[in-house]
């Protein structure tokens, strides 16, 4: 029977605990929100939504096109120049997902007969990035620049390095400086993944590469997403301008890709003209994941110190990491839950995501929570 395979392996995620499921959310909720990625508050700022209706008002619900014919709009344009400007890059090109961006940096930078280093750690987006690129990927050590600079030892031609900024699973910061480094010994370019680090690392939230001191560098590409610090959807490509230029012809879910709905580009402007007038907003979420790491382990919890604002609880098991936040969730606090193939080293954890408008009172109750419902 056609599927009937299917019936198989959903038996065997079952057993295995792995099993997810789609949870639709209300417009409001009671529940203290520690499991999205809007680290800065700005998902519901009045002026990040009053962005999305305006642009939706003047341009439209969709961007009616791909952006090579119809899809790109004055508003597109005006979003990657800023984006470029507060990053501190040459040239951006936005796209309709962080995930789109990352597939297009490494398969448009990786053509046949290159070599792509790839951090063990890295995203699934980067990772399906590799596979797809027309080059050899070799997988090296997490966060190991001396790893890097052995794969590029001996390779004649083309290389590029791949790495997140910040890893999602636990919000370890990537040695960004020694990167780069080992990449230039070896004339090799180093494309990073900062949808973590944007609006949280950096001077007022302007990203790991810039906090690192390699922002603009003609050999270092970065993508970001608008879906996190900034509040909205979409993703970027962020380089020299000769790069974006070559992307805009090569990049295929740039090419054959619908453009970014107006309102999402209108709600990320917003957002980002919104953090360079409050730059305090980055280091109150960097501030946030402190104090919880703090809290945690201070309650004999095993939480990994964060270098941005991802805070991990280790759990013993996957069923009991999706029964604790399942215990959580009835006590009143979201968070996420990240099991294998999700986390590369097979270890369940609570996935807890620091926000800029997080209280005392809310970070104290977090704490308590989870800790009253720990296996």
């Amino acid at each position: 029977m056609a599927f009937g395979w299917i019936d198989e392996q959903a038996e065997l995620r079952r057993r295995a605990g792995l099993v997810r499921t789609l949870r639709p959310r209300p417009a409001a909720t009671p529940l203290l929100d520690l499991a999205s990625n809007d680290y800065l508050g700005l998902a519901r700022h009045p002026e990040v939504t009053e962005g999305a209706a305006r642009a939706a008002r003047t341009w439209g619900g969709g961007a009616t096109g791909s952006r090579l014919v119809t899809g790109t709009t004055e508003l597109h344009a005006e979003l990657e120049r800023e984006l470029a400007e507060f990053c501190g890059f040459e040239a951006a090109l936005v796209f309709s997902s962080g995930y789109a961006a990352n597939l297009a940096a490494v398969t448009a930078l990786a053509p046949h007969g290159a070599l792509v280093v790839s951090d063990a750690g890295n995203h699934a987006s980067l990772i399906d990035g590799c596979r797809l690129a027309r080059g050899m990927t070799q997988v090296v050590a997490h966060r190991d620049p001396d790893a890097v600079r052995k794969a590029l030892d001996g390779h004649e031609g083309l290389a590029v390095a791949v790495s997140d900024t910040v890893f999602s699973v636990d919000g370890d910061v990537a040695p960004l400086a020694a990167l780069a480094e080992a990449c230039r010994e070896h004339g090799a370019g180093l494309v990073l993944d900062d949808a973590h680090g944007l609006g949280v690392l950096g001077d007022g939230g302007r990203g790991a590469p810039h906090a690192a001191g390699i922002a603009g560098a003609d050999d270092v590409v970065v993508t970001v997403t608008l879906s996190k610090s900034l509040g909205s959807q979409g993703g970027a490509v962020l380089g020299p301008a000769r790069v974006i230029g070559h992307l805009v012809n090569a990049a295929r879910t740039f090419i054959f890709d619908t453009g970014l709905a107006p309102a999402a580009a209108g709600a990320a402007l917003a957002a980002l003209r919104l953090l360079r007038r409050e730059p305090g907003r980055a280091a109150r979420a960097a501030e946030v994941a402190r104090e919880l790491h703090a809290r945690l382990t201070a309650a004999g919890l095993e939480a990994v110190r964060p270098d941005a604002a991802v805070v991990s609880v280790r759990a013993p098991s996957p069923e009991q990491a999706v029964r604790w936040a399942a215990d959580c969730r009835t006590a009143g606090l979201s968070v996420g839950c990240f099991r294998p193939p999700s986390v590369p080293d097979g270890i369940s954890r609570l996935r807890l995501t620091a926000r800029a408008d997080l209280s005392g009172a809310e970070i104290e109750r977090a704490v308590r929570v989870i800790g009253e419902t720990r296996p």
